[in-house]
């Protein structure tokens, strides 16, 4: 239990750190300095603040529900009753890279279904509602989501350590893509405007694909990917 404390104490301090610190400070970058992107644009306005503090306020509610499933991951690891591991040699360079990709294929193949399941209107209130208050979402937003959501979202990565073996360093670089592109399909604007309609780009999320979603919840529901969108009748 004290074991388990302590990842949880440290996991938290971690995620909310680096919360601030990426979020807080592409926030700065594109909406708050001197030479930000939304004072040389005359098609952007400034959010509402009481909208940003709310979305702190929730970044740090989830970080509660992501610092428990760490450290369930973690505790569970010090038993040795994950599929983590830490010398390459136990699998190999090429697994290292097709297990990069498959995590990520299949993260957004759960993401898309309960994405989708979070908007039924019967759980929609307690699991997702917080995360759309935003109808224009800022970097505040990426990591804003309701307890019972982000424990759901959680819980993947406790699942994904049973099921495939993954070596620390192919889940480190795992949540920094996340990290990554969370924070760009929230930035509110796009940041390469041609992207989403270049050959290459409509494969992927963009910002504008998510900005669309936060105010037209039937569309969009992807994480990193849109073929589930066209496969599934959603773009």
């Amino acid at each position: 239990m004290k074991l388990w404390l302590y990842y949880l104490t440290t996991f938290f301090v971690i995620i909310l750190t680096r919360y601030l610190l990426v979020a807080g400070g592409t926030y700065w970058l594109f909406y708050a300095s001197d030479q930000s992107f939304i004072k040389q644009s005359l098609n952007l306005k400034y959010p509402q603040k009481k909208l940003i503090q709310k979305d702190i306020a929730l970044s740090i509610t989830a970080t509660v529900a992501t610092a428990i499933c760490a450290a369930l991951v973690m505790t569970i690891y010090d038993f040795g009753a994950t599929r983590l591991y830490s010398s390459i040699e136990d699998y190999g360079t090429w697994y290292l890279i097709i297990s990069f990709f498959g995590v990520i294929l299949l993260q957004d193949a759960s993401y898309y279904f309960f994405h989708r399941g979070f908007h039924h209107p019967s759980v929609y209130n307690w699991l997702h509602r917080g995360h759309h208050r935003s109808k224009n979402p800022t970097p505040w937003t990426s990591f804003a989501l309701d307890f019972p959501e982000a424990l759901i979202q959680g819980l993947f990565l406790v699942a994904i350590v049973f099921i495939i073996p993954l070596h620390f360093a192919v889940l480190a670089l795992w949540l920094i893509t996340m990290t990554i592109w969370s924070l760009v399909t929230h930035l509110g604007f796009e940041l390469f405007p041609n992207f989403p309609t270049h050959w290459f780009g409509k494969w992927f999320i963009s910002s504008d694909h998510h900005s669309l979603h936060h105010r037209q919840y039937n569309k969009h529901y992807g994480l990193y990917f849109t073929f589930f969108f066209f496969l599934l009748g959603t773009n």
